[in-house]
């Protein structure tokens, strides 16, 4: 019996070594590779615009989407919108949700100068990239809220100067002039307004009425057959944007008074370079919008690799467009 017992050991060894390796995986399922560990997935960048209605808007998120096709093994892009350029709720709504999916960087064109950034500030502290496109945020507003955001676009002001130069070459001292101003609390809103009044008073123009037309065509259009109406001798409109500048023209078309009021606008849309090569229009700027994404976006992926750069503005191209550009 003894000699049974001490043959039966080190079957039973043997049986027990060979059950452990059956159950052992495959060396190449052992571990995870390591490009599966959070670290080295690729960053997740939440593009949050304003009104995708608005030529302007759609061309930057067309712009963004096709980087991101040519670097897609360098991060993932989400695109988003609001309905119209005053849906406030519905943006700082989307940043929240955008920071609760865990993405790792948001590049915004916020709506509202001041109010996006509490929700801003509150993505920051989550740890997420944030830069800001179009639109600049109000610098006492983020010094309140102790936090600085890179802003990255074009200087609206020398724009909109560059436009309305251009206007005072096809007018006369004296010529009244009226103004068609986006949101009042868009920081990019009152830049243009102010690159407006700048060139007018250069040139000796009269500025009879501003109003404030809140970016969209169907305001504009009804502000701009009010203003025609109680100033006859106007000779040109300046739209701060070109939804305005289209509203404005077929206000002039309906007053019987297409070319005898000038139209100039801010953007570059489609449809205003057709009105342009038609004679309708007379001028726009081009802040490159299919590219102004793109800048915010490497923007944000540079922050991403070195969470400790230096937090710096980064301005961007603004262009005057004539007939003469569109030949």
């Amino acid at each position: 019996m003894t000699e049974f017992r001490i043959r039966l050991i080190p079957c039973l060894l043997l049986a027990v070594c060979c059950l452990l390796m059956s159950c052992a995986p495959p060396a190449d399922q052992a571990e995870p590779a390591a490009a599966a560990k959070p670290e080295n997935k690729k960053p997740r960048i939440a593009l949050i615009m304003k009104s995708l209605a608005n030529d302007f808007f759609s061309s930057m998120a067309k712009g963004a989407e096709q980087h991101q096709r040519e670097h897609s093994d360098d991060y993932e892009l989400i695109v988003n919108g609001i309905k119209d350029e005053r849906d406030l709720s519905r943006q700082v709504a989307l940043v929240e949700e955008m920071v609760a999916s865990g993405v790792d960087a948001i590049v915004i064109a916020p709506a509202d100068s001041k109010a996006l950034v509490p929700a801003l500030r509150r993505a920051r502290a989550a740890g997420v990239v944030v830069v800001n496109i179009d639109n600049k945020l109000d610098e006492e507003i983020l010094a309140t809220e102790k936090i600085a955001i890179p802003f990255v676009g074009p200087d609206n002001q020398a724009g909109a100067k560059k436009v309305g130069d251009y206007l005072a070459t096809k007018l006369k001292a004296g010529d009244e002039v009226i103004v068609l101003e986006g949101i009042r609390t868009s920081f990019n809103g009152t830049q243009r307004r102010l690159g407006f009044e700048a060139a007018m008073k250069e040139a000796g123009m009269k500025i009879v009425d501003s109003q404030s037309a809140q970016w969209e065509m169907s305001m504009a259009n009804t502000l701009a057959l009010s203003m025609l109406s109680e100033h006859p001798n106007v000779k040109a409109i300046l739209a701060a944007n070109d939804s305005m500048a289209l509203g404005a023209l077929a206000a002039v078309k309906n007053n019987g008074k297409a070319g005898a009021v000038a139209v100039v606008g801010f953007d570059n849309i489609a449809a205003v370079q057709l009105a342009i090569r038609d004679g309708q229009i007379l001028a726009t700027a081009d802040q490159h919008g299919g590219e102004l994404a793109v800048f915010g976006i490497e923007h944000a992926l540079l922050l991403i690799k070195d969470p400790h750069a230096k937090i710096e503005d980064r301005e961007t191209p603004v262009d005057l467009i004539t007939a003469e550009d569109l030949k």
